[in-house]
């Protein structure tokens, strides 16, 4: 689901977070090359799957294939394995004596989007989503590369079970795309199930920077996500009898031009707001003036406060509006706000840190930096809320547009397909290495044996 604006990064000094005493005591096997080395042996089969589950993407909620080849693996590696939490979630748990737990996370849905990668292994799958329309599916989000390196991680972990200890909690969810699994999973009682995680870990691929770098955001990282309907009612008639009617269409357009103003007026500066009208439908002939005008809306926040002042606001204008243009008030303006939203996904600032300290140190600082926040949305950010108390938490990206296009896009001699795109190939073995490797790392340093 997220989908990067812009590619303005910070370098990242790692030096300055271990001044500050962030730095976690790295476990011996961090500090030399058996786990990247053991990493590479595992690679050719890892794309193996990877091609896999690229070739076969499955729409959200219908990743029934999908869970299936990933429990069949956790299994097959040594982990207590459930399956259909919140409808076709995995959960796979490993407990490894005393110790932390640590939730890794990979999302398993694909996109109503007809590949045109060209690729070899490109996906050929037909679905129908909730909105009946037969479509093409893809992996245009990159959750294969996220399921592949989720894998590659716990192999090198349970590769590894003398050099961490505590409970390792493997979590495929599905319908990253609706903003739905996470809050599904939880409601089918993950944490009363399974347990609360201390530490929450995800990573997600970029389309905007190259493969294998890292990229991180301390504080919100994602926004609040907020889908709204406006219905507007008229009263219709002729078109060249304007006066006999209230047109809705004028009446929505004012609303859709004063709607702009709580961003760029209410709102502060300092606090990042967006209302976008995505969809405004009404009439169906030249010369009718419609009986009904609707809007759809994407509305995107970080706080709570900021996202209260905009959803308050839009139903304030819509019937301000409404009252200045003469409507009666049995025609006023209906404001629907689909529920569940996606939350702001927050990264804890001082843990973020603290594993980006790691990173720096084992892949070096100048494949770490820290990119700006986004008005994307995650629903990752769900199992930080849900807990907000026990679990700290995390989503990093990991870029993945080949070295070569991205050097022709700084040249200006080419344009990079965004997340979401029929375009979008990432460098999947880039990806997925360094995605596997620092989630292993990160897991390593955080449940070191004897606690420390």
């Amino acid at each position: 689901m997220i989908r990067f604006e812009h590619f303005g990064v910070k370098r990242w000094a790692a030096a300055s977070a271990l001044a500050m005493g962030l730095a976690m005591s790295a476990p011996a096997s961090a500090q030399d090359d058996t786990l990247r080395a053991d990493l590479a042996a595992d690679m050719p089969g890892l794309m193996e799957l990877y091609r896999d589950l690229h070739a076969t993407p499955e729409l959200s909620f219908q990743e029934f294939e999908t869970a299936k080849k990933l429990a069949a693996r956790m299994r097959a590696l040594g982990f207590e394995v459930t399956e259909g939490v919140g409808q076709t979630g995995v959960v796979a748990m490993m407990e490894n004596g005393e110790g932390p737990t640590v939730m890794l996370r990979a999302d398993m849905d694909g996109l109503p989007v007809v590949e045109q990668t060209g690729l070899p292994y490109a996906s050929k799958q037909i679905a129908v989503p909730a909105s009946g329309v037969e479509t093409g599916v893809m992996h245009a989000c990159g959750h294969d590369t996220h399921m592949t390196g989720w894998i590659g991680a716990a192999q090198l972990l349970v590769d590894r079970k003398d050099e961490w200890s505590g409970t390792l909690m493997m979590i495929a969810q599905p319908a990253e795309e609706l903003g739905e699994g996470a809050p599904a999973m939880l409601e089918d009682g993950l944490y009363e199930r399974f347990g609360t995680p201390d530490y929450a870990i995800a990573f997600h691929d970029a389309a905007q920077f190259p493969a294998g770098m890292i990229g991180f955001s301390p504080g919100f990282a994602l926004a609040n996500v907020d889908s709204v309907d406006i219905t507007v009612p008229g009263i219709g008639g002729h078109g060249a009898y304007p006066h006999t009617t209230k047109d809705p269409i004028v009446l929505a357009s004012a609303i859709v031009m004063k709607l702009q103003t709580l961003v760029s007026r209410e709102s502060s500066p300092l606090d990042p707001a967006v209302i976008t009208v995505g969809s405004f439908h009404a009439g169906a002939k030249h010369n009718i003036i419609s009986d009904e005008a609707k809007l759809q809306l994407t509305v995107r926040s970080y706080s709570d406060e900021s996202r209260k002042l905009l959803l308050d606001g839009i139903a304030r204008v819509a019937m301000g509006e409404a009252v200045a243009a003469g409507m009666p008030e049995d025609k006023m303006p209906t404001v629907t706000i689909a529920d569940p939203y996606t939350p702001a996904t927050f990264n804890d600032p001082e843990f973020t840190q603290t594993v980006m300290a790691g990173f720096a140190d084992r892949f070096g600082v100048d494949r770490v930096m820290q990119v700006p926040s986004v008005m994307g949305g995650e629903d990752f950010g769900q199992f930080k809320r849900y807990a907000p108390d026990e679990v700290q938490s995390l989503i990093f990206w990991v870029g993945g547009v080949p070295q070569e296009q991205f050097d022709a896009a700084q040249r200006g001699e080419a344009d990079l397909p965004s997340l979401h795109s029929p375009f979008w190939a990432p460098d999947a073995e880039k990806v997925i290495a360094t995605a596997a490797e620092a989630l292993a790392d990160a897991t390593l340093r955080l449940m070191p044996v004897g606690g420390e």
